[in-house]
């Protein structure tokens, strides 16, 4: 063989390994979504197979929700370290959500909330909390749902109060965040279901808290911000760790807390807004253009 001539199979070959590990990380973040839409699957058959004797099974589909979130995040955050972003991911990712954070919390909320109740004691009112709680639960499913829709045609959502719009912040609780707050509730209870009727109109008034807070337009962080891949991430190390650790030895309080705190930030981002703009109101130059617009 001529040493001169170029051995163009071999660099070839070699030029095709790279390209095949390329598109060997594009299945790393479907692997996750998989396991979020299995995790949702996980918590429907639960809530089907829990009764006043098995109250676990809820715990478990409250579990499997929480397990959810965990994997949605991943996968959005290795599909972004990886640059393997794709149509098919995004697709793929916001079916999974409607599954998992909208159809199993839904039902999760409406057998625990609502079906549970004891018939016997509370005679008529029983059937129409049980009524009306299927109807909050699917409003719930349906604002959850919209929230992804919104999520998917919008390329620069603008939040309504202060605040640089971009990956800092979400334009609206987002769904998965709307899911853990039903499910860390359920956690928190250990799984057993509500018995009271005065109970039950409350879990009703926080679902439909927890729905607009996701067809608002109100800000929430997106914690996308965090780079993980800082020189320095000690602080991030020993915050996680002391978190994870906090979450397992105490995972009732501390989801409940997590879930909640997360859910009234928005609420209190709205309100310093509210009173800054009373505060502080446009220049009339400002509202003369605004209403000849």
């Amino acid at each position: 063989m001529n040493p001169d001539v170029p051995d163009i199979p071999r660099r070839r070959k070699e030029d095709q390994s790279p390209r095949r590990l390329r598109k060997g990380l594009y299945i790393l973040p479907s692997l996750f979504t998989t396991a979020n839409i299995a995790a949702g699957y996980y918590a429907i058959l639960q809530v089907t197979h829990a009764t006043l004797a098995e109250p676990w099974h809820f715990d478990n589909a409250a579990k499997a929700i929480g397990f959810a979130v965990l994997f949605d995040g991943l996968d959005g955050r290795i599909a972004r370290l990886t640059k393997t972003s794709s149509d098919f991911g995004r697709e793929l990712d916001s079916l999974a959500d409607v599954i998992t954070f909208g159809v199993a919390p839904a039902m999760l909320a409406w057998m625990w909330g609502f079906r549970m109740l004891p018939a016997e004691s509370l005679g008529l009112l029983y059937a129409r909390l049980v009524q009306v709680g299927a109807i909050i639960s699917f409003l719930f499913l349906m604002a959850g749902t919209s929230r992804l829709a919104r999520f998917n045609i919008t390329t620069n959502p603008q939040p309504s109060n202060p605040g640089r719009p971009g990956k800092k912040y979400f334009v609206g609780m987002p769904i998965p965040a709307g899911a853990g707050v039903i499910a860390a509730v359920v956690h928190f209870s250990g799984g057993e279901p509500i018995a009271f009727w005065y109970t039950a109109v409350v879990w009703m008034l926080m679902m439909v808290a927890v729905g607009y807070l996701m067809v608002s337009t109100w800000r929430f962080y997106s914690f996308k911000d965090i780079d993980f891949r800082n020189r320095q991430p000690f602080r991030l190390i020993i915050l996680f760790g002391g978190l994870f650790a906090a979450i397992w030895f105490f995972s009732q309080w501390v989801l409940f807390l997590i879930a909640l705190l997360y859910m009234f930030s928005g609420v209190v981002w709205r309100l310093q807004w509210m009173f800054r703009r009373k505060r502080n109101p446009p220049p009339p130059a400002y509202k003369e253009a605004s209403l000849t617009s």
